[in-house]
């Protein structure tokens, strides 16, 4: 981390082989290309005032609503490199939402040259009159995907996505969509005020026919700071995205939030007497994971609480951290149309020196399961003022995660209720929290063995806890009684021992007295 490149006046990185009915521009003369000579491009630009291009869009576009806007889909046999490598792109037409352009480009041999799209590209489906948009020809695209056989030989797959400010998603094998990631967040639940950074440019590197990977690059854009990203796409049972984000302040930012992910936390066992609904969970995840550098692990369940909540977890150079999707049973859910069970998890690592810093976790009320109302990103302690320089580099990998090694026995469910003994009448202001290990050590040990649980509260009184093996289906469980001390949010922390020895990882909650979603 810290001040990466010197500032020097470059000419524009134009770009991309055009290979597929996405064409480029007749008769121009393929510039040179590299990663560094676009992140001194976008350092010079944060010195320069910032200017949000607003593109004068056709009226055929500009006016779309969103059923018009869902009834135009890319052209399958237009995609670029379609049938000369295994790797496939497509673009994703302007309007609706998505009213600045985004240029694309394509790299080969260290040269690029601009892709152009047209009407032509597209299918233009009811409500929508197709013939007004045969000459269309577009200042730009929304954004693109790319497409890859990921669970069949025979069919190209959706495999990423990049589209909306600086949003993007993938997949692993046998899942779908679910949270999204971000190049960058900036102020987020501040009182500055959130700032949305964009990708306003992408270069793709061509593949070749027997590529397992796929390389591009994206130039960040906003009122407060530029950046220079590159991305490495390796598809598989998990897709591995390894990142270098260059950003350069033009303004001082409160709070820079790095490697952001969002996602939808809805209702599960821990708030589920709140939502009438036939579903028994809904969510794209359910908790938060953190490897610290000792090696110690971090669960914190999710919540959808009441009003905003705001949780920091101060960490330095953590080995790993992400948004999880652990219930993975069909059943758990009930949704045969959303399939949540089968959406991916994200987790990210280091691999460069991040220094002191936080773990910032968000959450924010819904009761609609189409609002993404989790956030979580990286805070670094060093001052983020104007003029300086950074660089973050990481890995994400996306899909099931099933297998997170350790050894160490796992949160598999958090369930809340009225504190007390069923059937008695009992103290009015008992929250009662039930806490599910499972797997690790946990599965060679017997009811007899002492395991024992290492209980933290912050602002409620323990009124009762145990500890047993539940004997139906090998889960040791945790149940909790506490009465809070005031109106204060109530933090738990809990983990298990065996022998001395730290046999789970750290379970983390948070819990807010006058929070009628989490009562």
């Amino acid at each position: 981390m810290g001040a990466i490149l010197a500032a020097r006046g470059m000419q524009p990185a134009a770009a991309a082989d055009g290979d597929g009915a996405a064409s480029s521009r007749a008769g121009e003369t393929p510039a040179p290309f590299s990663f560094d000579h676009l992140s001194r491009q976008m350092q010079q630009k944060a010195g320069e005032a910032f200017e949000d291009d607003k593109a004068d869009l056709p009226a055929a576009i500009a006016e779309l609503s969103y059923d018009e806007h869902r009834a135009i889909r890319y052209r399958p046999d237009h995609a670029v490199w379609k049938g000369q490598a295994p790797f496939e792109l497509q673009a994703f037409h302007l309007g609706w939402l998505y009213t600045q352009p985004v240029s694309l480009f394509a790299v080969e041999n260290g040269r690029v040259r601009p892709l152009s799209f047209s009407g032509a590209d597209f299918e233009y489906r009811k409500p929508l009159d197709a013939a007004q948009f045969v000459d269309l020809e577009m200042p730009g695209v929304a954004g693109f995907r790319l497409h890859y056989p990921l669970n069949r030989p025979d069919i190209m797959d959706e495999l990423a996505v990049f589209l909306g400010a600086s949003y993007f998603r993938a997949l692993g094998r046998g899942s779908v969509y679910g949270l999204s990631a971000r190049g960058l967040a900036v102020n987020t639940a501040t009182q500055a005020g959130e700032e949305f950074p964009r990708f306003d440019a992408f270069y793709i590197e061509k593949p070749k026919s027997g590529d397992t990977t796929v390389t591009l690059y994206a130039t960040l854009d906003s009122l407060s700071v530029t950046g220079a990203y590159a991305f490495t796409i390796t598809p598989g049972d998990n897709t591995v995205v390894d990142v270098t984000a260059r950003l350069f302040l033009r303004r001082d930012i409160e709070r820079l939030g790095v490697a952001p992910m969002t996602s939808m936390f809805l209702f599960a066992e821990n708030n589920r007497h709140a939502f009438d609904d036939y579903r028994n969970q809904v969510h794209d995840s359910d908790g938060l994971k953190i490897v610290r550098r000792n090696g110690e692990e971090i669960w914190r369940s999710l919540n959808n609480p009441g009003r905003l909540a705001n949780s920091y977890l101060v960490e330095e150079n953590p080995r790993a951290f992400g948004l999880f999707q652990r219930d993975r049973n069909f059943a758990s859910f009930q949704d045969a149309g959303a399939s949540y069970e089968r959406r991916p998890s994200l987790l990210i690592e280091p691999l460069n020196d991040w220094g002191k810093g936080t773990v910032a976790l968000v959450e924010i009320p819904t009761d609609l399961e189409v609002n993404d109302n989790i956030v979580a990103f990286w805070t670094p302690d060093e001052e983020t003022t104007a003029g300086k320089a950074f660089e973050f580099r990481y890995r994400m990998t996306w899909g099931m995660l099933e297998n997170e090694g350790g050894g160490l026995a796992r949160v598999q469910a958090l369930r809340g209720g009225h504190g007390g003994t069923s059937g008695s009448e009992n103290t009015a202001g008992l929250k009662k929290f039930v806490v599910d290990f499972a797997g690790g050590a946990l599965e060679n040990l017997t009811a007899d063995d002492a395991v024992k649980a290492v209980i933290k509260l912050t602002n409620a009184d323990m009124v009762h806890e145990s500890l047993s093996r539940v004997k139906a289906n090998g889960v040791w469980r945790l149940v909790i009684d506490v009465k809070p001390q005031s109106k204060a949010p109530v933090e738990f922390s809990a983990h298990l021992t065996h022998a001395e020895r730290t046999i789970s990882e750290i379970w983390l909650y948070q819990w807010r007295v006058d929070d009628e979603r989490a009562s």
